[in-house]
């Protein structure tokens, strides 16, 4: 079984900080049937998400976040061309609705030809306000932290004085909120690696309804199961 995850953390839902695992899952990962499932997801991503879900709640900041598990090399870069090829083609419509992109991962990871894209984009919207747009490719939750302790050694941060706060300033997502609820698609019941740190205090919700059946109505569901809860912070 293959499972191909795209994850976007939402900023700002009537004034909530969300996150949504958007999960597909799919059997028998002929090439073309993965590509088809790729080309699915980016598309969900990038037209479905920024003109839709972010038209009618209010987002101010969102994290795309695409993950890829047990697919061969070969479709790691079809879906590494085909966000490419996305960018290229929308960067400048998120600059014309003034959004600012981002980019979150390990970004020497990704093929060079994708950095220089990467790179454009971010030169082209850095100055834009309406909206923060976190691109997250070649993301894992537990090598970012890695990464921040790195930089933290780098600084020659004494161990005794290493503190939380510390941690999340040197965190891919350093500036950002914590995300007030996390919702995975398709049933599945777990994280995968996606924001292990700022999920601490995260409430859960898992859908059986895989993308991108998860709908808008969907959502204002599962926002108001969010706010029947009672939450409590680790106290």
């Amino acid at each position: 079984m293959m499972n191909i995850v795209a994850c976007i953390a939402l900023g700002v839902v009537m004034g909530l900080t969300a996150s949504i695992i958007m999960d597909m899952v799919k059997t028998n990962p002929r090439p073309d049937t993965v590509t088809n499932v790729v080309l699915g997801v980016v598309g969900a991503v990038g037209g479905g998400v920024i003109t839709s879900f972010v038209g009618w709640s209010g987002i101010t900041e969102f994290k795309i976040y695409g993950l890829v598990t047990a697919i061969i090399g070969t479709i790691i870069t079809i879906l590494m061309k085909l966000f490419e090829s996305f960018i290229i083609h929308k960067m400048k419509e998120a600059n014309k609705r003034e959004m600012m992109i981002r980019v979150l991962g390990n970004f020497e990871r990704l093929p060079i030809s994708l950095q220089k894209v990467l790179e454009k984009a971010i030169d082209l919207t850095k100055n834009n306000q309406k909206m923060i747009v976190n691109v997250a490719l070649s993301y894992g939750g537990r090598d970012e932290i890695i990464r921040s302790f790195r930089k933290l050694t780098a600084l020659g941060t004494k161990v005794e004085e290493i503190t939380e706060e510390l941690i999340s300033q040197n965190l891919d997502t350093a500036g950002l909120p914590d995300p007030d609820f996390i919702i995975r698609t398709s049933g599945e019941q777990r994280l995968s690696n996606f924001l292990p740190w700022q999920a601490t205090y995260s409430e859960l919700y898992f859908s059986k309804v895989y993308w991108p059946d998860f709908d808008k109505t969907k959502l204002d569901i599962t926002i108001l199961e969010f706010q029947n809860r009672q939450r409590r912070l680790g106290k």
